[in-house]
């Protein structure tokens, strides 16, 4: 595996990586965020907006298994190219089109149901968006992985990761204001029509060069990605490094999960929340992953990993508070901004993370792996919040998602030792 040297990503060469490369992973990084903020922001609005009781909202984060599960057919999205009536785009660009305009479509049907009358359409309609999502984060992941040099990895991830994040202004801001002027089927088709750019760049973008020859058999596509995880440090190593990506954002992704319900019962308006909460929670988290990745050259990743996980533990006691003291915008600001810079710091450090440890040969289907046991507690995890909360109500719920921090955290010692980190060491 080659890594990006600090010398390589200082500050002074930063200027001479913003080029089309750079502008695709912002195009793309914005279409592969869009349709998991859909998800987790819009559709949650607009079930709770339309009676909806908690615990069925709490259960609509199962239908985000494939985000868990989308290691099972990537090895399939590196063994075979789709083809197009003869028309042959590439492995990358054909199944990133495809998941794309699948995408699209889904998200503008799905405004035309009634929650309420149609429930199980909405919640079938949502799965498959789940789907075609996770399908298109594989393609997407590998098109990066495989158009940026050594170099720019570094660089293009962050920008990559930031697109994504801005991408929640759209379902989580710009929707949700929208929503109270406008029906749910209008809003949900003008998110839709956000896809296009992204749809537009794949088609004018060129498929990246291989490196290396792509597997052969569907049997090499699956075994040897896995082959040379288990035996890089052997079955006891890859078990920690497993069980750290699970649990090192399971309390933030707790916090999160019923966010916007949670704004909603405490007082405040769909407005309120979408200008105030979601627009100073995005730029605050954009915030937190720029600076906390220019912080990592110097600490190195094994050191982020320990602050920035004590910080994004701490920053989760901010919505006990406001659970206590009730709604003031103010006060939503503030905890909404601290909450999201400190989990933006926590992402920088887990996605330099995971990316040093995905093996250059088999991207698609270690990159999948990981990110998809990443996303585990937001699909099942979260899915019992709604039943915690109603158990012990709003404060003691953040109480238990700042303690479920710690576990992750016991981890570091195996994973990433405090005293020794080859980023800046050596």
């Amino acid at each position: 595996m080659s890594t990006p040297t600090p010398d390589s990503l200082a500050p002074s060469g930063w200027r001479a990586y913003f080029n089309t490369r750079m502008l695709i992973c912002v195009v793309l990084g914005f279409t592969s965020g869009l349709p998991l903020f859909t998800l987790i922001s819009l559709v949650q609005a607009w079930l709770r907006s339309e009676g909806v009781n908690l615990e069925a909202i709490g259960l609509f984060a199962l239908i985000q298994f494939p985000y868990t599960w989308k290691f099972l057919w990537s090895p399939l999205m590196d063994r075979f190219m789709p083809n197009y009536l003869g028309w042959r785009p590439g492995r990358r660009r054909g199944w990133m089109l495809l998941t794309q305009l699948l995408v699209a479509g889904t998200i503008a049907v799905m405004g035309l149901f009634s929650p309420q009358q149609n429930i199980w359409t909405v919640a079938a309609l949502a799965a498959a968006l789940a789907f075609f999502s996770a399908s298109a984060d594989i393609s997407i992941d590998a098109y990066r992985r495989e158009l940026l040099p050594d170099l720019e990895q570094g660089l293009g991830t962050a920008v990559h990761v930031n697109a994504y994040k801005v991408a929640g202004l759209i379902p989580g801001s710009l929707a949700l204001i929208l929503s109270d002027h406008l029906p749910w089927s209008q809003v949900f088709l003008i998110t839709a029509l956000f896809m296009v750019p992204g749809i537009i760049m794949t088609l004018l973008v060129a498929e990246p060069k291989i490196q290396g020859a792509p597997p052969r058999t569907l049997r090499e596509a699956v075994i040897l990605p896995f082959n040379e995880f288990i035996g890089r440090a052997g079955w006891r190593q890859a078990l920690y490094i497993l069980g750290f990506i699970f649990l090192y954002k399971l309390g933030d992704s707790m916090a999160t999960s019923l966010s916007t319900s949670f704004y909603l019962d405490i007082g405040f308006t769909r407005t309120e929340i979408g200008v105030i909460a979601k627009a100073t929670g995005l730029w605050a988290s954009v915030a937190g992953g720029l600076i906390g990745g220019a912080w990592l050259f110097k600490l190195g990743i094994h050191r982020g990993l320990w602050v920035f996980g004590v910080a994004q533990m701490i920053s989760t006691l901010g919505f006990a508070w406001l659970a206590h003291t009730g709604p003031d915008l103010f006060g939503l600001g503030v905890v909404i901004a601290l909450e999201a810079f400190c989990a933006g710091l926590g992402t920088a450090a887990f996605t330099a993370y995971i990316a040093r440890t995905t093996d250059p040969r088999y991207t698609a289907t270690q990159f999948a792996l990981f990110t998809s046991l990443a996303s585990v507690p937001r699909t099942f995890a979260n899915a019992g919040t709604g039943y915690i909360v109603d158990v012990t109500g709003w404060t003691h719920f953040f109480l238990i998602c700042a303690v479920l921090a710690l576990p992750g955290m016991l981890l570091l010692p195996k994973i990433a030792p405090w005293g020794r980190d080859p980023d800046i060491d050596g």
